[in-house]
């Protein structure tokens, strides 16, 4: 089953507003509604009293914030179109509420037709994997150079290893590429209890050497904030030590 693949955004956003062209990538517009981060704890700090030649055992608890990621969320509407080569409309299907992917990238050019999951342990080599599309990289990029490209460690609790730490999706498909169910990393985006609901796999371009973060559209689900999206993704970002430069992310959505 093929399925039409087009490019939604530029920098972040998290309303997609969707234009289509043919059955290529092309450029649609992103409408930004918010964006926060966490600002630290609230509560006045906790004090115990020292007195000379006591030992005493505490209880400290507290929260940072992930230096290493940036999070998206939001809803999807868009639809389907039968068109030529310049634009004109033989017959358009709309969808307030479609199924498919986003996706994002730091490549606002993906060679889609010879995606890929990620590897963990692929040889880091670059060595020709385009027989692996729709299947595993070998040759690609693994996940200790991933790390380094954002200054994270394996070891790090916010590493992509300690974060994608899943085989747990829904099969789905890329253009004419099938994704079998559990075959690729994956993590589970929270709701507001705490349970991992939104799917989110890593996927793998060997043609632009990136990594391409995937979130399974679900509709209407129960989000983070107790409100309905369609879909809640992590995408890497450097904030350590004195970064404070931005990565640009350009976003695509498959509908289906």
């Amino acid at each position: 089953m093929k399925r039409e693949l087009f490019v939604i955004g530029f920098f972040f956003g998290l309303l997609f507003v969707l234009s289509f062209a043919s059955s290529l990538p092309s450029g649609a517009g992103v409408s930004f509604i918010n964006s926060s981060r966490y600002q630290g704890m609230n509560a006045s700090n906790s004090n115990s009293s020292a007195y000379a030649g006591n030992i005493t055992e505490i209880l400290i608890d507290g929260t940072s914030t992930t230096q290493s990621w940036q999070g998206y969320y939001g809803n999807v509407s868009g639809g389907l179109t039968l068109q030529d080569s310049t634009s004109n409309v033989f017959y358009n299907w709309s969808s307030a509420s479609p199924n498919g992917e986003v996706f994002a990238s730091v490549n606002s050019s993906i060679v889609w037709t010879n995606i890929q999951c990620f590897n963990f342990t692929a040889n880091g080599s670059y060595a020709d994997d385009s027989a692996q599309k729709g299947a595993t990289s070998l040759y690609g990029m693994n996940v200790t150079q991933l790390n380094a490209l954002y200054n994270i460690s394996n070891l790090d609790v916010d590493s992509v290893n300690g974060t994608f730490n899943q085989f747990n999706h829904a099969a789905f498909f890329v253009n004419s590429l099938s994704f079998s169910i559990n075959e690729c990393p994956s993590v589970k985006i929270l709701n507001g209890t705490g349970v991992g609901v939104f799917e989110e796999v890593l996927l793998y371009s060997p043609d632009n050497r990136q990594v391409v973060f995937t979130s399974i559209i679900q509709q209407n689900t129960i989000g983070f904030d107790d409100r309905t999206h369609d879909f809640q993704m992590l995408v890497l970002e450097d904030g350590h030590g004195a970064d404070t430069s931005t990565t640009q992310y350009f976003f695509y959505l498959e509908i289906g």
